[in-house]
């Protein structure tokens, strides 16, 4: 299982976390998503096959990319 904290400047209210979550969700291997509007930040639990370049590439398609 690996866990990740993304910064995503994009986000500025909790139906941006909602759509995130609902986003993510649909990818294998994600069991956990939390999120702080406040922060900027999202938090992604996962495991095989989901993966570290699928999740930013969703995150980028629905134009909340993470920065590094």
């Amino acid at each position: 299982m690996e866990k990740k904290s993304f910064s995503i400047p994009n986000i500025s209210c909790k139906h941006c976390i909602m759509t995130i979550k609902n986003e993510l969700s649909m990818i294998d291997g994600i069991s956990k998503i939390e999120g702080d509007p406040e922060k900027k930040e999202i938090t992604v639990e996962w495991k095989t096959p989901a993966t570290l370049e699928k999740i930013k590439s969703i995150l980028k398609d629905i134009n909340y990319p993470a920065v590094d």
